[in-house]
């Protein structure tokens, strides 16, 4: 699983000019899941999410359950996309929408056991995702490495 996780200070999602999904302060994470992964990806990741001291001035640095921030996660398979040769990606690491759902649904429940209150966007639709970002601080996280 690839997470890229932005801190903001606000994030939405819209679908068809609908907001499905919307947050205040906390973490827009955008999360694609790999051919494979499973249980294990799901707690690493959510450990990630939940755990990492991301939120605060430099030097006083804590989590976004510590600060009782709100978590926006979006699910985006183009994250494991490469542009190799040619002029077109491939996304041959991906799961397939059929894989990813149930990996990506987990990642949701793991996150909102952690306490913190989670939106999504709508998995395989086409979103607008709109972020007010806080630093601009943003990273990228693999499950794997």
């Amino acid at each position: 699983m690839r997470l890229v996780i932005a801190r903001v200070r606000a994030a939405r999602v819209e679908v068809e000019g609908e907001v499905v999904g919307a947050i205040g302060p906390g973490l827009l994470v955008l999360a694609a899941v790999a051919r494979g992964d499973g249980a294990a990806a799901v707690r690493r990741s959510a450990r990630r999410i939940l755990e990492s001291r991301l939120m605060g001035p430099a030097g006083q640095e804590r989590s976004v359950v510590d600060v009782n921030g709100q978590v926006l996660l979006v699910s985006q398979f183009t994250l494991l996309g490469r542009l190799g040769r040619g002029r077109r990606p491939e996304f041959l690491a991906a799961a397939s929408a059929a894989e990813a759902r149930p990996v990506f649904d987990a990642l949701v429940t793991e996150v909102r056991a952690g306490g913190v209150v989670v939106a999504t966007g709508r998995f395989g639709a086409h979103m607008d995702v709109h972020a007010h970002a806080d630093g601009p601080y943003t990273l990228i996280w693999d499950s794997e490495g």
